[in-house]
């Protein structure tokens, strides 16, 4: 652990802090500017020569700004010869983009790795990604963690009553029969049905939710139309107002106000992969990645199994 260094890029310094507060570690000094043409530039104020360096950084909004100061910080890395680059990507941008749904389309997903890798990582530490198919992509090591144990301990605590788990699609289904068995609740499923091609899908609920409290799980929150149209469907078939429970909340345009004004949300939890700053709203609760993140460093620096932070979907 002596060789161990901790940065952060500036997507989420606070995690990065967090994290290094676990470890009881000073978070590494590293000038992180602009030039006035936009370009960045990046500069490590310590030596870290034959240092084991961890770079905390999420692919988060704006996504293609960040990941290019990511390349730029592994690069400098290399540069300075770093002993091993560590990757921590908090929530890994473009992950939606695992596979072709159409013709002439990327797989951005693997691209991003293909990058990744080309310009120096040695190692990836990530959240519950999209899809399990991009730990593939890699051809380093991929510790592909998740936040569902975090989940369940913040649920437990709120006693929530005659709880059902929801998952709001078939993609989420095995993250949400997992929790299901854990807190020992039923599960229903929302699946889209059919119609004409140029209309909307109209959501099917597949489950029993009369009387019951929801609990969705997801594991992106991006404009919060998915959640919303399942909160609303469940709430016209019977059920108390839901709680959302997701892993990245990306919150992008004026999703947090739609989610707060909401009767038929009755809280949301996400966890601090990307960083916003909530106070102000009460309906959201932050849980916290840091202890995840850094019983990971541990482990990866003195040996030990990984496999209880894992995803296993």
């Amino acid at each position: 652990m002596e060789h161990l260094k901790v940065f952060s890029g500036t997507s989420n310094r606070a995690l990065a802090e967090a994290i290094c507060r676990y470890l009881n570690i000073k978070l590494g000094e590293v000038d992180l500017s602009r030039f006035k043409s936009g370009e960045i530039y990046v500069h490590y104020r310590e030596s870290i020569r034959n240092d084991d360096i961890f770079i905390v950084h999420s692919l988060s909004h704006p996504v293609n700004e960040n990941l290019v100061e990511l390349m730029v910080m592994i690069d400098a890395a290399k540069r300075a010869s770093a002993k091993t680059i560590h990757l921590m990507i908090p929530y890994f941008g473009y992950a939606r983009h695992s596979r072709k749904k159409l013709p002439r389309q990327p797989i951005s997903a693997k691209l991003i790795a293909d990058i990744l890798t080309k310009v120096g990582a040695e190692r990836i530490i990530t959240v519950d990604l999209n899809s399990d198919a991009i730990e593939g992509f890699f051809h380093i090591p991929v510790d592909h963690l998740t936040a569902l144990d975090l989940m369940i301990h913040h649920i437990e605590k709120l006693a929530i009553p005659n709880p059902i788990v929801v998952s709001p699609d078939a993609g989420r289904a095995k993250m949400a029969e997992r929790l299901a068995n854990r807190l020992n609740a039923p599960f229903a499923m929302l699946i889209k049905g059919q119609t004409h091609p140029h209309e909307a899908k109209p959501l099917q609920l597949v489950g029993d939710v009369k009387g019951r409290t929801p609990i969705i799980v997801d594991d992106i929150i991006d404009t919060g139309a998915t959640v919303l149209n399942v909160a609303n469907k469940l709430r016209a078939n019977g059920a108390h107002p839901s709680y959302i429970c997701a892993s990245h909340g990306l919150f992008s345009g004026d999703c947090i106000d739609q989610l707060s004004e909401n009767d038929n949300i009755k809280q949301i939890l996400v966890t601090d992969t990307i960083h916003h700053q909530l106070e102000e709203y009460p309906k959201f609760k932050i849980m916290s990645m840091a202890e995840v993140f850094g019983t990971a460093i541990q482990i990866i620096m003195t040996g030990g199994s990984i496999d209880k932070l894992v995803n296993r979907k």
